[in-house]
């Protein structure tokens, strides 16, 4: 039985780490790491910062989707984020769904 938890655990993990992988490679692909990067602030916060501004809100997943694919302005200084327009809904929420998972 131990064995089967650790199995399991560890199926479970790496899953984990290979859909973090995945959703960090779409937001490369998507132009993403452009101008943010998971740490640190480039021309866009840092994706760690937009989940911390963003935790426990219960609709800032579709506020951040509509960001993402309109573009905004205003809410980290005066630099606006421009559209993406070659960004699905689906891949935008997905992008969201991931940077709102970090830590």
């Amino acid at each position: 039985m131990k064995k089967l938890l650790f199995i399991a655990s560890a199926v479970l993990a790496f899953g984990v780490s290979a859909q973090a992988s995945a959703n960090a490679d779409l937001a490369k692909a998507k132009n993403c790491m452009a101008c943010h990067s998971v740490q640190t602030k480039i021309v866009g916060p840092a994706f760690k910062d937009v989940a911390a501004k963003y935790k426990g809100q219960k609709d800032a997943e579709d506020k951040l989707t509509q960001k993402v694919l309109k573009g905004g302005s205003g809410v980290w200084g005066a630099i606006p984020m421009p559209a993406n327009a070659q960004v699905s809904e689906a891949e935008a929420r997905t992008l969201v769904k991931w940077v709102l998972s970090l830590k």
